[in-house]
């Protein structure tokens, strides 16, 4: 008796992941049906879903950062600029070769995430990292650099499966976590690997203590911190054997009620009939509304972000008679590592309980607005010294990145929640494909702006970096204009997992 009990249970465990799911049959050799049971149970919320989020993340963002501490100088050693003045113009087809490269494909790896899995992509994607960023730190001209920057971007294209798969291991009600711990990842990435970067390029010159002339240290003076992202890889690369797969490898039905339960029910739940079985319909992605609006507000406040992840590091580093801060690098990188601190406490606790009680467009909307007079007074900050500038600055940029990643972190849930699991791949390559045309074009507008800024600190409207702010202030407010658009919108007859 206790047996047909349990059999019963099972069997209607199995019809109610049939119904939830919208899919024709619970297959125990199919991985997105064990994680969907792992999500009926309860079960998916596990430090280590969040801890492979955070080390797939990182392997892609930590890549992309890293460089900009050293870029300038390792393209003063390709001798490749006729004028030092050209250095800043070269350096930026190095950082730009990447985006370009991402741009081009990531729609592709979207469509091939979509077809054999979210964990193949994202294999690949680390592989890439391990590969051509150890080429990079190995680069002895401009044009390899290049070259190896441009196959980082074109075969790493790991992000926007990841963003799939942050919202599809976690319950609907946990899906805020999900992606914000995937913000929190790629903010934290953007943090340490300008960090790394800093502090450990040119080790023959920092620690000659440790890494004595005429070695390979000294041949390749940019390489360690490209050796350690690198190693740090191919250790992600192993635990990757054990990420489970989010994607369905079996028919979904159009709907429900189109099978027919008793026969479900019959076979315990596990059996899939042909007459079950639906083709599924393609939506064309550029006419879901939902999704493109959200990839636009998205692409808007992307730039915003990368030209100010660019001018803000120069910013600090600049004398005070062209508005800076004066900061060592030391500064800088203690200015960052106080910010990638407050973000994982912000995206890990905080912003799951905010995004509850306001919605991810909501709270975005708030963020936004706050933003736009905490950046404009950056240059007041400027003006302070001592213990307060240091102070201030801190609350600034801790409060500046909380507030941009609470807007992108919104977007993310959108963009996820606009479409069904079998075009979400797809979905996110778009995403990823306009992000990156945007995000070219920030490194090089946010430094031109800078140094044309500096050229007028006598400049009777918005002096010096006052005018770099409020530019930087206008893309913030075209951003905040589309957030209280109508056409933004959560679309709650699609399916979330």
């Amino acid at each position: 008796m206790e047996e047909n009990h349990n059999e019963d249970d099972s069997k209607r465990e199995g019809l109610l992941l049939k119904k939830e799911n919208n899919y024709n049959c619970y297959d125990e050799n199919c991985p997105g049906c064990k994680v969907e049971r792992a999500k009926q149970m309860k079960t998916d919320m596990s430090i280590r879903n969040l801890f492979n989020i955070w080390l797939v993340v990182l392997c892609s963002s930590l890549p992309i950062s890293s460089l900009f501490p050293y870029l300038y100088f390792m393209v003063s050693d390709f001798h490749i600029a006729k004028r030092e003045e050209d250095i800043s113009g070269y350096a930026g087809y190095v950082g730009s070769a990447f985006m370009l490269g991402r741009a081009l494909t990531s729609i592709l790896w979207g469509i091939i995430a979509d077809r054999f899995g979210r964990k193949p992509v994202i294999i690949i994607g680390i592989i890439a990292v391990i590969i051509f960023n150890t080429l990079f730190g190995l680069s002895t001209s401009f044009w390899m650099a290049v070259t190896t920057r441009f196959f980082l971007g074109s075969l790493n294209g790991l992000l926007g499966p990841m963003k799939a798969y942050s919202s599809e291991i976690f319950r609907e009600e946990n899906q805020a976590l999900g992606l914000s711990t995937f913000s929190a990842a790629w903010g934290i990435g953007l943090v340490i690997g300008p960090a790394l970067g800093g502090y450990l390029a040119q080790p023959v010159v920092k620690y000659p203590d440790v890494f004595p002339k005429n070695s390979i240290w000294d041949k390749f003076p940019y390489f360690l911190p490209s050796l350690i992202i690198s190693i740090f890889s191919f250790v992600v690369l192993i635990l990757c054997i054990w990420l489970p797969e989010t994607l369905h490898n079996h028919p979904r039905i159009e709907s429900a009620a189109a099978a027919d339960d008793d026969d479900f029910l019959e076979t315990g739940g596990t059996g899939c009939d042909d007459k079950d079985k639906r083709i599924q319909k393609d939506e064309n992605l550029f006419l879901n509304w939902p999704l493109m609006s959200s990839i636009i507000v998205y692409c808007v406040f992307s730039l915003h972000d990368m030209a100010y992840q660019e001018v803000f590091s120069l910013w600090a580093v600049s004398p005070r008679r062209l508005g800076g801060l004066n900061f060592t690098t030391d500064n800088v990188g203690d200015v960052l590592s106080v910010t990638g601190t407050g973000l994982i406490i912000y995206q890990l606790f905080v912003y799951p309980k905010l995004e509850k009680a306001f919605g991810p467009i909501g709270l975005a909307r708030i963020a936004g607005v706050v933003s736009i007079p905490l950046l404009q007074s950056y240059p007041f900050i400027a003006m302070l010294s001592g213990f307060t500038l240091y102070l201030l600055i801190n609350i600034a940029s801790v409060s500046k990145n909380l507030l941009q990643v609470s807007i992108i972190t919104g977007m993310f849930l959108l963009q996820n929640r606009a479409v069904e699991q079998h075009q979400r791949g797809a979905a996110n390559g778009i995403a990823m494909t306009a992000m990156s045309i945007f995000k070219t074009i920030g490194p090089a507008g946010g430094g031109a702006i800078l140094a044309w800024s500096q050229k007028r600190m006598d400049a009777s409207f918005l002096p010096g970096v006052h005018m770099l702010f409020f530019i930087l202030n206008i893309v913030m407010g075209l951003g905040v204009l589309l957030l209280f658009t109508p056409f933004l919108t959560i679309r709650k007859n699609t399916p979330t997992t």
